[in-house]
């Protein structure tokens, strides 16, 4: 299973996210790879990390060193540093609800989690490819952590489409088009959206992995759906000196 979540401050988008990491059944999962944008660190490949545990206020939640071996063995991969761990938020803000999530079966499970650079359209079906076999997995649970649009002069993103009213009607417009391109699960049309629209939708390279990941599956006759839950957007713009971030949470589904 694969999750779409948000990994802004958790009163502006905490309810969003809800919605997915309510799709989890503990029961079954095992393993929950996490997948975040850099922020912070020019990254042209995809980091693992370098700690065994991450702390949550619920419980400690273990990294899967057997899964970090295999990948570390494939060579496509670095070791990120201590400090870009602890201050890169795109994972962090999981682990919370990851912990919640999975209480009622918190020693029975792994996390994996994935710093994705600033990856070529290459890198990402590479490592779609490398993914897909552990995305086949049911007991697998796959997040992939990424806001939406961040619309405003801090930003440097002001993308707005008279026709659509008010300023906030368009950046939910401009999303929805996106989000309808990755239900439709097609990494090269979502490739050109972002080229076209240049929206900022800060986990475009983990969103491209999880697509490609996809794609090689379907090519070997698994039928998957996806679907966004819930959409959302800090604050609502209405004049050029405003600013939000959008936040979506969705689910995929395999039948």
């Amino acid at each position: 299973m694969e999750l779409y979540v948000n990994h802004a401050g958790y009163t502006y988008c905490g309810s969003c996210a809800a919605h997915a990491y309510k799709q989890v059944d503990p029961s079954i999962t095992r393993r929950i790879f996490i997948l975040g944008p850099s922020h912070h660190v020019p990254l042209s490949r995809c980091a693992l990390s370098s700690v065994d545990i991450y702390r949550t206020p619920l419980y400690d939640l273990r990294i899967d060193q057997k899964i970090y071996g295999e990948l570390w063995k494939t060579g496509m991969f670095e070791r990120m540093s201590l400090q870009t761990d602890e201050d890169e938020h795109s994972i962090e803000m999981h682990l919370p609800y990851t912990a919640k999530a999975m209480e009622s079966h918190k020693d029975e499970f792994t996390i994996i989690p994935v710093l994705v650079g600033a990856l070529s359209e290459s890198k990402e079906q590479e490592f779609g490819k490398l993914f897909s076999k552990y995305l086949a997995d049911p007991s697998n649970l796959f997040v992939v952590s990424s806001d939406f649009c961040h619309w405003g002069q801090r930003f440097r993103y002001s993308y707005y489409d008279e026709s659509q009213g008010e300023i906030y009607r368009s950046i939910e417009h401009l999303d929805k088009m996106g989000m309808s391109i990755i239900e439709q699960l097609d990494p090269v049309s979502f490739s050109n959206y972002l080229k076209k629209y240049h929206n900022t939708i800060c986990g475009r390279h983990p969103i491209g992995v999880l697509l490609n990941a996809i794609t090689e599956l379907q090519k070997n006759g698994m039928n998957m759906s996806f679907s966004f839950l819930n959409y959302a957007q800090s604050s609502q713009c209405r004049n050029w000196q405003d600013s939000s971030v959008s936040y979506a949470a969705g689910a995929l589904t395999v039948h």
